[in-house]
């Protein structure tokens, strides 16, 4: 796992867009991974200035969404799928269909599950992640206690997430809803690159747990440390907790500029 501290979240997007302008170059096919919360937005602002101004196109390139709430309106702002089309898929060139969702409206739940882990492995798998963390440790919306072998599946979410996202509804926990649909962990953990990003000293504790705890599922997102290119960008506040902090400073101050992230 490559821990990477930095000044601000712009400095964390400027890196990720880097890499994803990177990949876009070498291959316009590429596949990406979606995230929503507030973490990635500084990452989308980035990427649509960089396609605003030619630099990336993403006609040819595809991409999958994390997750879904469970029985919001088609047209509800907070709905996932609407959610990714203002902060990304709509401001920059994506083809039409191009980006996917679980569908957290689906009659057959776990009909749509299966038919979505089938999506991602027809197109390939996805080549680059983007993953926030929850102050509970968890990705994705896989709560505590997630299996480490779990595929995309519903998930009752826990009253902590549902705390935090109250935010997106105006405050209001109560309208958020109680269950989603998720890409599992190993799922994720089929992604050729993982790429997390944390800001604030509320993601602190669990930063701490993800790089530097022990493997569980009570702290799910400790499963990328057995992921072959996993990738964790810090500022300052949530990498406090750190007791290695200065070691991966330095790492990565002195790593060869081609390695990319």
């Amino acid at each position: 796992m490559q821990v990477v501290i930095q000044p601000d979240a712009e400095a964390i997007a400027t890196l990720v867009a880097d890499e994803i302008e990177r990949l876009l170059r070498e291959r316009p096919e590429t596949v990406l991974g979606l995230a929503t919360g507030s973490s990635p937005l500084a990452i989308y602002d980035e990427l649509v200035r960089r396609h605003e101004a030619g630099r990336i196109s993403f006609a040819r390139s595809r991409a999958f969404m994390l997750d879904e709430y469970v029985g919001l309106p088609d047209d509800h702002p907070e709905r996932y799928r609407n959610v990714i089309e203002r902060e990304i898929a709509g401001r920059v060139d994506f083809a039409p269909g191009a980006v996917q969702g679980p569908d957290g409206n689906a009659e057959d739940i776990p009909a749509a599950c299966a038919q979505y882990e089938a999506a991602i492995a027809g197109a390939g798998g996805v080549d680059l992640q983007i993953l926030g963390i929850g102050s509970d440790g968890h990705i994705a919306f896989n709560e505590p206690g997630s299996s480490l072998a779990s595929r995309t599946r519903i998930k009752t979410l826990t009253s902590q997430t549902r705390r935090d996202n109250a935010r997106f509804f105006d405050g209001d926990v109560d309208a958020v809803p109680h269950h989603c649909l998720t890409q599992g962990l190993a799922t994720i953990m089929s992604a050729r690159h993982l790429v997390l990003v944390a800001t604030g000293a509320g993601k602190a504790e669990a930063v701490h747990h993800l790089v530097e705890g022990p493997v569980s599922a009570m702290w799910p997102a400790t499963v990328m440390q057995h992921h072959p290119r996993a990738t964790v960008l810090l500022d300052a506040a949530a990498a406090s907790r750190l007791q290695l902090g200065d070691y991966y400073r330095e790492v990565f101050a002195n790593k060869p500029a081609w390695q990319g992230l």
